[in-house]
């Protein structure tokens, strides 16, 4: 059977003050994204995975280390995988109480097809492609594990699948500890995406 890259999005962090963190380092799972990070985990063994790698940033490093653990592979950190960049982090990102109310901003939303706040999405499917290629070449022939987080994730699978890359955030199908896999073709090579929510039962509720 020809491999899978499956990219997992890491779990739940503790931030009760809805702070967009982005790029930061310090900001790490709750103990809902430690339980989240175990039943992936758990639920990987069904497949041979031969390496496991990560977005450099502490919530998926967190995330990747039960699942290392569970098929005795090292961590192999990958600076691909990280965050989007972007020109609000360590803010509160929300119309009413964030920093959207302050018309100093809003110049930065004016190419929302880039976008102008952040990473442009060309540059973000150039580097995760380049993150599949080497998670491939690293499991030699098993599948492999590939810890990120959901903007990347998504305008991945939206390059993939023939997506425009303008969209809306709250529709995007990359919810916490959830994971799409990118299955390869005989030759190394993308021929289809899935996705799965192994971790469903321990989201929070949406209010």
């Amino acid at each position: 059977m020809s491999p899978t890259i499956h990219f997992l999005r890491h779990g739940e962090v503790f931030n009760p003050e809805k702070i967009l963190y982005g790029r930061q380092q310090g900001w790490y799972l709750s103990e809902r994204g430690q339980e989240m990070a175990k039943t992936v985990a758990e639920w990987s063994k069904q497949f041979e995975v031969g390496a496991v790698l990560a977005s450099p940033l502490q919530r998926a490093q967190e995330t990747a280390r039960p699942l290392a653990a569970a098929h005795s592979l090292q961590i192999i950190t990958d600076e691909n995988l990280i965050e989007a960049s972007n020109v609000f982090e360590g803010q509160k990102f929300e119309m009413g109480s964030g920093v959207l109310r302050h018309p100093k901003s809003w110049r930065h939303l004016t190419r929302p097809w880039v976008p102008s706040w952040g990473e442009p999405y060309e540059e973000q499917v150039a580097r995760m492609l380049a993150a599949l290629f080497a998670a491939r070449d690293a499991a030699g022939g098993k599948d492999a594990f590939a810890i990120s987080h959901q903007l990347p994730i998504w305008i991945l699978r939206s390059a993939v699948e023939g997506r425009r890359m303008l969209h809306d955030p709250r529709k995007r199908q990359c919810t916490l500890a959830s994971v799409t896999s990118f299955h390869l073709d005989a030759a190394g090579d993308i021929e289809g995406v899935s996705y799965s929510e192994p971790a469903r039962h321990l989201l929070p509720e949406k209010k």
